[in-house]
C-alpha cells in the first residue's frame, strides 16, 4: 500500500474514531438531559394535578376529577395518569402505547429511554384522600434524540468528505517530493541521472531530497569517471593524441585481424600517405602551425576513407599516414587515393602548407595475407615512385612489388551477381551462435549472415560484397531482402535472432515502416529480434538511430552495436542509445591472445561501463581457448566466433 493511502486512511480513521467518541458522548448526554426533563415534567404535572384534584376527590366528585384528568392527558405529553384512593383502588386511569412514527423502530429498540414516573398525594384536610401517578410520554424525547443523532452524523459526514478532499490534496502535495525521489531512484536504475531543482519546504523531506541529489551526482560522477578511465586507456594504447586517429599499434592489430580471416578470401588495399615539408613548417611557423596542417590532413584523409566500410585510418608518425581498406578492389583503392591526393592540395590554398607540393601517396592492392612490414615496404616503394613522378602524385605498386594474386571478383561482377541473387531469391542465409560466457551451451542469439552461392562448392561471403553494396544503393535493398526473408517465416529454433543492418538503411522510412509492421504481427512467444549496427557508422546517424531504437523497443525488440571501440567515440552516447548489447571489436580480442595487458585492462574497464548501464558485453571472433579463458577472468556476458561454432546454413527459408 502506498504511503499516500496509508496517510489518508490514517487521517480518516482518526476522524472516524473522533466521530464515534463525539457521537456516543452527544447521544448519552442528550439522552440523560431528556430523561431529566421527562422526570421533572412528570413530577411537576403530578404535583399540580394533586393540588387541583384534592377538593373534588374529598367531595367524591369523580366526574369532575375524570374530566380534569382527560384534559391533561389529551395534550399528548403523558404515557400514563392513574388516580387511586387510600386503599390503592384505581378511581381513574388513562394510558397510551409508545408508538412514534417519525423515529425508526431499530433506534427505539437500541436506545432505551426509561419512562420516568412521579406521584403526588391528594389530601382531605389533614387526611390522605388518594394518590395521583403520572408518567411522561417518551415520544418527544425520542424525536429530539433522533434529530440530534441525524444532525451530528450529517455534520461528521460532511466533515469526513471535506477531510477526504482537502486532506487528500494536501497529502498529495506534501508527498510530491517523495514521488520525485521515487522517479529519481528509478532513473538511477535506468542509469539516468536526474537532479531535483525544486526543494520541498518540509525540513525532513528537504533533507531526503538533498541527500538523494548528492547520491545521484556521486553515481553520475562514478559512471563518468569509469567511462573516462576506459576511454583514456583506449586512447593511450590505440589513439594518436593529436589527430584522434588510430596509431601504429592500432594499425598492427587491425592488419592482424584483416589478414587472419578464415571465412573469406583475404584481399584489400593499403595506402601510405606522406605530408611534405613538416619540418620546414615547424621551424618557420612554429609547432602550432605544424599541428594544424597535420590535423587538417587527417580530417581530409578520414573523410575520403569513410566512403569505404571498414576503412582504418592511422597516423604513423610526423606527416605519415596509413590507410587500410579491407576487401576493396584495385579500382576502388586507386579511386580513393586519387581523391585524397586531389583534396590534400587544399592545404596549399588554405595557406597551411609552405608550397604547392603537399603530399605523395603509395598505393598497394593485396590479394593474399601479408604482414604489416610487407605492406609498408611495398607501399613505401610505390611512394618513392610517386615522389619521383611529381608533386601531389600517387602511384600503385608495380607488378614486382605486388603481393601474389589469387582469384578475385571485380566491382561490376559483384554488383551484377548480387542483384541477380536477390531477384532470383537465391541468396543463402547462415547463422552463427553467440553463447553465454558462463555456459557455452546457452545461446544468447543467432547472428545472421548472407552469402552468394556460385556453385555447390563455391560461395562468396558477405564481407566480400557488402562493402560494394555499401558504396551503392544496393545496401538498403540487401538489408530489406535479408530482413524480409527472416521475418516472413517462423523461426527454426527458439533463439533470438541478430540481423546486421547498414546504418544508411535507417534513412529509408519505408523500410523502417515495413520492419515495424512485420514485428507488430510477430507471434507471441516468438524470439526477439536484435537489429545490429556497426558502431562507427551508426553514430553518424544518431538521430535516426535513437528514433529506431525507441520504436523497436516499444515493439518488444532491441538493437545491438558491433565492432565496438573502433570509432574512438566518447562512451557517453550509450546512456541515450541503450543497446541490448555491444560486441567488442575483434582487434582487442586478437591482442588478448598475445598476452597484452592493455587490451585486458581496456576490456575490463569497458565491462564496468556497459554493465553499469545494464548492457551486455559480447566478444566477437573468439577462436582460442586462451582468449576464452581470459574473457572468463574479465567476466563479460557472451562470446561468438569459431571457438563456439562455425556458421551454419539456415535449414529453412521462405
Amino acid at each position: 500500500m502506498t504511503l499516500y493511502r496509508q496517510l489518508l486512511i490514517s487521517t480518516l480513521s482518526f476522524t472516524f474514531i473522533l466521530f464515534i467518541g463525539v457521537w456516543v458522548d452527544k447521544l448519552y448526554s442528550t439522552r440523560t438531559f431528556l430523561m431529566n426533563q421527562l422526570t421533572s415534567h412528570a413530577q411537576d404535572t403530578a404535583t399540580s394535578l394533586g393540588l387541583s384534584l384534592s377538593p373534588f376527590v374529598a367531595r367524591g366528585d369523580l366526574a369532575t376529577t375524570e374530566t380534569m384528568i382527560n384534559a391533561i392527558f389529551d395534550r399528548g405529553y403523558y404515557r400514563l395518569i392513574r388516580l387511586t384512593d387510600i386503599n390503592n383502588e384505581v378511581l381513574s386511569q388513562r394510558e397510551s402505547a409508545v408508538v412514534i412514527d417519525t423515529v425508526p423502530g431499530w433506534f427505539i429498540d437500541k436506545i432505551a429511554l426509561a419512562t420516568p414516573g412521579a406521584e403526588a398525594l391528594l389530601m382531605d384536610g389533614w387526611k390522605k384522600a388518594g394518590t395521583v401517578y403520572v408518567e411522561s410520554h417518551p415520544g418527544y424525547a425520542y424525536q429530539a434524540l433522533w434529530r440530534t443523532v441525524k444532525t451530528v452524523s450529517l455534520y461528521f459526514l460532511l466533515t469526513g468528505i471535506l477531510i477526504l478532499a482537502i486532506g487528500g490534496i494536501g497529502i498529495h502535495l506534501l508527498l510530491r517530493p517523495l514521488h520525485r525521489v521515487e522517479r529519481q531512484a528509478e532513473a538511477i536504475c535506468r542509469r539516468e541521472y536526474e537532479i531535483q531543482q525544486q526543494l520541498p519546504c518540509t525540513r525532513e523531506l528537504r533533507q531526503v531530497v538533498v541527500s538523494m541529489n548528492k547520491m545521484t551526482t556521486k553515481v553520475k560522477e562514478m559512471f563518468e569517471e569509469q567511462a573516462a578511465s576506459a576511454e583514456r586507456l583506449r586512447e593511450s594504447v590505440f589513439v594518436d593524441v593529436l589527430t584522434g586517429l588510430g596509431n601504429r599499434r592500432y594499425l598492427v592489430a587491425q592488419v592482424n585481424v584483416a589478414m587472419n580471416e578464415k571465412t573469406k578470401p583475404v584481399k584489400g588495399g593499403f595506402q601510405l600517405i606522406q605530408i611534405h615539408d613538416l619540418q620546414l613548417i615547424n621551424e618557420g611557423k612554429g609547432y602550432d602551425a605544424g599541428d594544424a596542417i597535420i590535423k587538417r590532413a587527417a580530417e581530409i584523409i578520414g573523410q575520403h576513407a569513410d566512403s569505404w566500410p571498414g576503412a582504418i585510418t592511422v597516423r604513423l608518425n610526423g606527416g605519415d599516414f596509413a590507410l587500410l581498406l579491407p576487401d576493396i578492389d584495385a579500382d576502388g583503392n586507386e579511386h580513393i587515393a586519387g581523391a585524397i591526393a586531389t583534396h590534400l592540395t587544399q592545404l596549399a590554398t588554405e595557406q597551411l602548407a609552405v608550397s604547392e607540393h603537399v603530399c605523395n601517396i603509395g598505393v598497394l592492392s593485396y590479394t593474399r595475407p601479408a604482414t604489416l612490414e610487407e605492406l609498408l615496404a611495398q607501399s613505401d616503394a610505390a611512394l618513392a615512385v610517386a615522389r619521383h613522378t611529381g608533386p601531389n602524385q600517387w602511384r600503385r605498386a608495380t607488378a614486382a612489388t605486388d603481393t601474389l594474386p589469387t582469384q578475385s571478383y571485380g566491382h561490376a561482377w559483384q554488383k551484377e551477381t548480387l542483384e541477380r541473387s536477390m531477384s532470383e531469391g537465391s541468396l543463402i542465409i547462415y547463422t552463427q551462435r553467440v553463447a553465454s560466457l558462463t555456459n557455452r551451451q546457452e545461446t544468447l542469439h543467432l547472428e545472421i549472415f548472407s552469402r552468394i552461392a556460385l556453385s555447390q562448392e563455391e560461395e562468396i561471403h558477405a564481407e566480400a560484397f557488402v562493402p560494394m553494396a555499401a558504396r551503392s544503393t544496393l545496401i538498403t535493398k540487401l538489408d530489406r531482402y535479408v530482413t524480409e526473408r527472416l521475418l516472413n517465416f517462423p523461426p527454426v529454433a527458439p533463439y533470438n535472432l541478430a540481423i546486421n543492418l547498414a546504418a544508411r538503411s535507417l534513412l529509408d522510412k519505408e523500410f523502417i515502416k515495413s520492419i515495424l509492421s512485420r514485428l507488430a504481427s510477430w507471434p507471441p512467444g516468438a524470439p526477439r529480434i536484435f537489429f545490429e549496427f556497426s558502431e562507427y557508422r551508426a553514430l553518424q546517424y544518431r538521430t535516426e538511430l535513437d528514433e529506431f531504437s525507441r520504436l523497436i523497443k516499444a515493439a518488444g525488440h532491441d538493437l545491438g552495436l558491433d565492432h565496438f571501440g573502433r570509432s574512438f567515440s566518447n562512451f557517453g552516447y550509450l546512456k541515450t542509445v541503450r543497446p541490448h548489447y555491444v560486441k567488442i571489436d575483434p582487434v582487442f580480442i586478437r591482442e588478448l591472445a598475445s598476452g597484452d595487458k592493455d587490451s585486458y585492462f581496456f576490456i575490463s574497464a569497458l565491462k564496468g561501463v556497459v554493465h553499469s548501464l545494464d548492457i551486455q558485453l559480447i566478444a566477437e571472433e573468439v577462436e582460442t581457448e586462451e582468449q576464452y579463458t581470459l574473457l572468463q577472468e574479465i567476466g563479460i556476458d557472451g562470446v561468438g566466433g569459431f571457438f563456439i561454432e562455425h556458421p551454419q546454413r539456415l535449414a529453412r527459408s521462405a
